[in-house]
C-alpha cells in the first residue's frame, strides 16, 4: 500500500480519470447550490451534476470527475465521537453521462485503488445488487479479485421515487481483526470498523414509472463516489479520519491553545476533533460565500462556528482561537490545486470568524449561567423538559442556536420543548415582519452632522460608501444580521418614495454582509435612505457596498406610474373635466387612483377608459421626459397637483398626444412596456371622491389568466362550453327557482301535515285544549310556523313544541287569547321546560321560545310543561 498525503491522493485520483480515462476534470462546485431550492448546501458529489443525469442541460463532456466540496450536518451530534463522522468532506467522482457503464467503471475503480494506490487486493470486498449478474461477472473478472469476496445486499440499488434509479455496489476494504467487534459473524456491514467503505459505484440504468415500473433507460449513467478523507485514512493507516493530514494538524493547533493532549482523555478528544472538523467546515463556507446569519445556510455556518466555540470553552480556552484554527486549515490546502481561492481569502476569513467569534463571547457565559441554573432547578424538580420559552430566549438573547442548547440538554438527560420554541419563534417572526411592513414609522436621529451636499441620486451608480447607520433613532457604528436600521449612501440609484410611488428595493453588498434595502424614502432636506433588514454577517460606517436594485419591481413600479398618467387623461375624456387627482398609491403590484367625482362612474364608462389606454399602450409611443420652468410647464398644458410644492425648474412627463403631467416618480420609456391594464374595481372613499385600482404587466396577465380560469371551472361546472355560460347560467336559475317553489309547496304541506299529526292527541287541561310535541322543522322559524297553523286549528287553546337539529334543541310555547285569560304564562312554561333540556329562554304570555342541548331530555321537558300548565290553571 503506497503512503499518500490527502492532496496527493486527491491529485492521483482526478489525474487518472482525467488523462487515463479521457473525463473532462471540473473543479469543485461551489457549496451553495445553483438554481435548486431543494438544496440548502451541496452534499453530495453528484448533486452539482443533477441538471446532467435529468437531462435538463447537456454536459460540457459526457465523461467528468471531480473532487466536490460537501456539507452535511444531519448527524452534527457524532462529529468527534465516530471515526468517520464529519459536517465537511470532500468526494471524489468519475461520471458518465449515456457513455460507459460496469463494463469500464468497475475493472477502473479496481485499477485505480489496486494499481495506482496500490491497496491489497486479497483485503478488498464489494456488495452487489443479488440480481446484478452482470456486475458479479464483471467483479469477478478483474485480475487477481478474490472470487469470494461478493456479498449479495438486498439494500444495493439506489433510487428516490419515481426516475432514474438502479443497483449499486460498494468496495469495502478489510482494516484487520483489532479492528472490529470480536463477533464470530463480523463481516461486510457489520456496525463495527473493521469493514470501511471506500467506494460506491451507482449504475442507474432504470427509468421507475409511477406505477412501480422499472423500464431502461436509453441512456445509461455513471454516479461513482469516493470519501477522500476515508481513502486517507487507510492509505495513511490512520484509525479515523481526524489523524489523517486533512484534519490532524487543527487538532495539533487546538490541542496547543488548550493545553489538553490529545489521546489522554477520551472525553476531551470529542471537543479537539469537533473544533477541527468545525474549522474546516468554516473556512470552506465562508470561502465559498456564506456569512452568519440566523437563517438558511448562513444559520448553518453560525452553528458550526458557535458549536466550535463552546467545545473550546470546555477545553479551557477563554480566549479567542479560530482565527488561528483558519490559518492551520489554509496550510493544510496550500498546496492543493483546487484551493487557491482560501488562500486568498484567509484574511477575510479569519475577519468573519473574528467579528462572530465576538459577538458570540460576549454573550456566551452569560447563556451558560442561565442554562447551567436551569438545569439545575429542573433536575432537583425531577423534571426532564426545558420549556421552549427558555430555549427561545437563550436563542434570541445570547445567539444560542437551539441545536447547541438541545446537545447541552441531552448531556444532562434533559429535552427541550420543541413545540414551545417553536411557538416563541413565530411569534418573534410575526413581530419582525409587522415591524417591517410598519417601516414608514423609522425614526430618524439627528443628521445635522453629515454635508448633505457631498450626497447625490446617480440612476448608473452600481457601488456607494456608507456615510451614516441608525438603528432606533440613534446613530451607530455597525449594524449586523437580523438588525433593522436606516443607511444612507454617498450616492444611491434607488428611486426614493414621493409621489405616490413606493421607494425602490434591492440589494447592499458590503465586505461581511448582505444587507436588503426594503424602500427608499427622502428627508425634507432631500437625503435618500435606506430602510434595511440585514439578512447576514454586518454592515459599518465607511464600508463600500456594492448595490443591486430589485429591476423587475422597479420596472413593474414604473409601469403602473405611467398607467396612472393614461388612466387619468381617459377619465378626464370619457367621464368630464371635472375628474381631478385626489391622491395615488403606485406599488409594483398595482395603481390606486383617487379622483373627484360625485357619482360612480358607470360600467360603461369604466369599459370605456379601459379600452382607451390600452389603445394608447398598443401604439408604443416613446414616453418624453424633460425639464423646464414651472411656468413653461403650465402654458403647456401639463397638469399638476396644486397640494404638492414645486421648485422653479419640474419635471414633465409626456405621453404624445394624450397626456402631460409634473411627476418625479419612475416611467416607462415606451408605453408599450406597459403591456396590459386591467381595471379591477371603481368604488367610493368619501363625498365626491372615487377609487379606481388596476394592474398592468404581469399581474394583469394574471389576473386575466385567473378569471379564464374561472370562466372554464363554471363552464366545466355547467358541462357546457365557455360561451354557452350565459345560457346554461340562465337555465340553471330558472330551474334552481322551480324548484324553490316545489319546495316550499312540499314544506308548507309537511307543516299542514305535522300539525295534523299532533292536533291527533290534543290533551284537556280544564278545558284548555293543549299540543305537546315534537316537529319536524329545521329552524326555529320553521317551529314557529308549525306552531301558529296548530294553534289556528285549536280553538282557545295552547300549543308547546320541539325541534332537533345538530344534538341541538329548539322550543316554543304559543297560547291562544282565551288560554292567557285562564291564567296560561308561555314564557313562565318554558323556562322550566327548557331548563331540563339544558338551555334557558323565555318570552311573553302568549309566545315564548327556547333552546337547549339536550335532546334525549325531551320527554321529561314536555312532563314538565304538562305539570306547569296544570298548575297555572289551577
Amino acid at each position: 500500500m503506497k503512503y499518500m498525503t490527502g492532496n496527493e491522493l486527491r491529485e492521483a485520483y482526478l489525474q487518472f480519470f482525467s488523462e487515463k480515462k479521457g473525463h473532462l476534470r471540473l473543479p469543485s462546485f461551489s457549496l451553495i447550490p445553483q438554481d435548486d431550492p431543494t438544496l440548502l448546501l451541496i452534499g453530495a458529489g453528484m448533486a452539482p451534476l443533477k441538471p446532467f443525469f435529468t437531462g435538463k442541460m447537456k454536459p460540457p463532456r459526457t465523461r467528468v470527475t471531480t473532487s466536490q466540496r460537501c456539507v452535511r450536518t444531519g448527524d452534527i451530534e457524532n462529529v468527534g465521537r465516530t471515526a468517520r463522522h464529519q459536517t465537511y468532506f470532500e468526494m471524489l467522482g468519475n461520471f458518465s453521462f449515456g457513455d460507459y457503464f460496469k463494463g469500464e467503471a468497475i475493472p477502473w475503480a479496481w485499477e485505480f485503488l489496486t494499481e495506482v494506490i496500490e491497496l491489497p487486493k486479497d483485503k478488498l470486498w464489494v456488495t452487489v445488487y443479488p440480481d446484478d449478474n452482470e456486475a458479479i461477472e464483471i467483479w469477478k473478472s478483474q485480475p487477481g479479485f478474490p472470487q469470494d469476496h461478493i456479498v449479495k445486499l438486498d439494500d444495493n440499488f439506489w433510487e428516490i421515487g419515481p426516475g432514474p434509479c438502479g443497483p449499486d455496489s460498494e468496495i469495502y476494504i478489510d482494516l484487520g481483526e483489532e479492528r472490529g467487534c470480536g463477533s464470530p459473524t463480523c463481516g461486510v456491514g457489520c456496525d463495527c470498523d473493521r469493514y470501511l467503505e471506500i467506494w460506491n459505484l451507482v449504475f442507474t440504468q432504470y427509468d421507475r414509472t409511477e406505477d412501480g415500473q422499472y423500464k431502461p433507460l436509453a441512456h445509461k449513467n455513471i454516479d461513482t463516489g469516493c470519501g477522500l478523507e476515508r481513502l486517507a485514512s487507510v492509505v495513511q493507516n490512520k484509525r479515523t479520519n481526524f489523524e489523517t493530514d486533512l484534519l490532524y494538524p487543527i487538532i495539533e493547533y487546538a490541542s496547543k491553545v488548550s493545553g489538553v493532549k490529545y489521546g489522554e482523555d477520551a472525553q476531551k478528544d470529542i471537543s479537539l476533533k469537533v473544533i477541527a472538523d468545525h474549522a474546516r467546515s468554516m473556512a470552506i463556507m465562508i470561502m465559498d460565500g456564506i456569512l452568519p446569519s440566523n437563517e438558511g445556510r448562513g444559520y448553518v455556518l453560525r452553528r458550526i462556528l458557535r458549536r466550535a466555540i463552546r467545545h473550546g470553552r470546555m477545553l479551557g480556552i477563554k480566549d479567542k482561537f479560530l482565527e488561528g484554527a483558519v490559518d492551520a486549515v489554509v496550510e493544510i490546502y496550500r498546496e492543493a490545486s483546487d484551493f487557491g481561492e482560501l488562500v486568498a481569502k484567509q484574511d477575510y476569513i479569519k475577519k468573519v470568524i473574528s467579528i462572530e467569534e465576538d459577538r458570540f463571547a460576549a454573550t456566551l457565559n452569560q447563556g451558560m449561567e442561565l442554562l447551567d441554573g436551569e438545569i439545575k432547578e429542573l433536575k432537583a424538580a425531577g423534571k426532564k423538559e426545558l420549556p421552549g420559552a427558555v430555549g427561545f430566549r437563550l436563542y434570541d438573547t445570547f445567539g444560542f442556536p437551539w441545536e447547541l442548547t438541545e446537545e447541552i440538554l441531552h448531556e444532562n438527560g434533559i429535552d427541550l420543548d420543541k413545540d414551545g420554541f417553536e411557538k416563541a419563534m413565530e411569534e418573534q417572526r410575526s413581530r419582525a415582519r409587522a415591524a417591517r411592513a410598519a417601516n414608514t414609522r423609522v425614526a430618524v436621529p439627528d443628521l445635522s452632522g453629515i454635508d448633505v451636499a457631498q450626497l447625490r441620486q446617480d440612476p448608473e451608480a452600481k457601488e456607494a460608501k456608507v456615510v451614516a447607520i441608525w438603528k432606533d433613532g440613534k446613530l451607530v457604528d455597525e449594524i449586523h444580521d437580523g438588525e433593522e436600521a436606516g443607511i444612507i449612501l454617498d450616492k444611491t440609484p434607488f428611486y426614493a418614495e414621493g409621489g405616490g410611488q413606493v421607494g425602490d428595493e434591492g440589494l447592499l453588498r458590503s465586505e461581511f454582509g448582505r444587507i436588503q434595502a426594503t424602500n427608499a424614502k427622502k428627508l425634507p432636506d432631500g437625503t435618500v435612505y435606506h430602510i434595511s433588514y440585514v439578512e447576514e454577517g454586518q454592515l459599518k460606517v465607511g464600508d463600500t457596498v456594492s448595490i443591486e436594485v430589485d429591476q423587475m419591481k422597479k420596472l413593474a413600479s414604473a409601469r403602473n406610474h405611467t398607467a396612472t398618467h393614461l388612466l387619468q387623461a381617459a377619465l378626464k375624456k370619457v367621464v368630464g373635466d371635472q375628474v381631478n387627482q385626489a391622491g395615488s398609491s403606485v406599488t409594483p403590484e398595482r395603481l390606486r387612483f383617487d379622483f373627484t367625482n360625485f357619482e360612480p362612474v358607470s360600467a360603461q364608462q369604466l369599459a370605456d377608459v379601459e379600452a382607451l389606454v390600452n389603445e394608447e399602450i398598443l401604439k408604443g409611443v416613446d414616453v418624453e421626459i424633460s425639464h423646464m420652468s414651472l411656468d413653461e410647464a403650465k402654458k403647456a398644458g401639463a397638469m399638476a397637483l396644486f397640494s404638492e410644492k414645486y421648485g422653479d425648474v419640474v419635471r414633465v412627463v409626456k405621453v404624445p398626444d394624450f397626456s402631460m403631467e409634473l411627476c418625479a416618480g419612475s416611467h416607462v420609456k415606451n408605453v408599450g412596456q406597459i403591456g396590459m391594464f386591467k381595471i379591477v374595481s371603481e368604488t367610493g372613499v368619501a363625498s365626491g371622491v372615487r377609487r379606481i385600482e388596476a394592474v398592468t404587466g404581469k399581474a394583469a396577465l394574471d389576473y386575466m389568466n385567473a378569471k379564464a380560469a374561472l370562466l372554464s371551472q363554471v363552464a366545466a361546472a355547467l358541462k357546457s362550453s365557455e360561451e354557452e355560460v350565459p345560457t346554461a347560467l340562465g337555465k340553471l336559475l330558472a330551474e334552481k327557482k322551480e324548484m324553490e317553489k316545489q319546495l316550499e309547496e312540499a314544506a308548507a304541506n309537511r307543516d299542514k301535515a305535522d300539525a295534523a299529526k299532533l292536533l291527533a292527541a290534543v290533551s284537556d287541561f280544564s278545558g284548555v285544549p293543549v299540543v305537546c310535541g315534537k316537529a319536524q322543522a329545521a329552524s326555529m322559524d320553521k317551529l314557529r310556523a308549525v306552531a301558529d297553523l296548530t294553534l289556528s286549528k285549536l280553538a282557545g287553546g295552547l300549543v308547546v313544541l320541539a325541534c332537533v337539529n345538530d344534538d341541538k334543541v329548539n322550543l316554543v310555547v304559543k297560547a291562544s287569547k282565551e288560554a292567557v285569560k285562564k291564567g296560561i304564562h308561555a314564557g313562565k312554561i318554558i323556562k322550566e321546560a327548557a331548563a331540563v333540556v339544558g338551555g334557558g329562554g323565555g318570552g311573553r304570555p302568549d309566545m315564548a321560545q327556547a333552546g337547549g342541548k339536550k335532546p334525549e331530555a325531551l320527554p321529561q321537558a314536555f312532563e314538565k310543561a304538562a305539570d306547569i300548565i296544570k298548575a297555572q290553571l289551577g
